[in-house]
């Protein structure tokens, strides 16, 4: 796949370029910005929103950490996946030791956003 790099605005990172059998190709863009606190997984959702972003998914979290870890404290991340079990909890990304776990979404965690720049 040949593609052209992205037109970033200030502070943002390209992570990636994502090609995922069946699904359209992306550029996966960390935005720069985070809230201060931890939020709940809802406000962590409508705050991404706000910053014209989305929360990471869970594989998109494993591909921050193992790429671009520098960029986040040594904590919980909320992603934008919700556990099976339904819809009370959800996944996030532990930027300590990169496992991933899944915790009730009222629970207070740290929020990064990133966009999806189709190609």
């Amino acid at each position: 796949m040949h593609t052209t790099a992205p037109i970033l605005a200030a502070g943002e990172i390209h992570v990636a370029t994502i090609q995922i059998a069946g699904q359209a190709p992306y550029h996966l863009i960390l935005l720069p910005d985070h809230p201060k606190d931890e939020v709940t997984h809802q406000a962590a959702t409508e705050w991404a929103a706000t910053v014209g972003g989305d929360l990471p998914t869970r594989p998109e979290q494993a591909l921050l950490f193992a790429h671009q870890r520098e960029q986040f404290d040594l904590d919980w991340y909320w992603s934008n996946t919700l556990h099976e079990s339904g819809p009370d909890y959800a996944w996030y990304q532990n930027f300590y030791d990169g496992s991933q776990d899944y915790y009730y979404r009222g629970y207070e965690l740290r929020a990064r956003a990133v966009r999806r720049l189709p190609i």
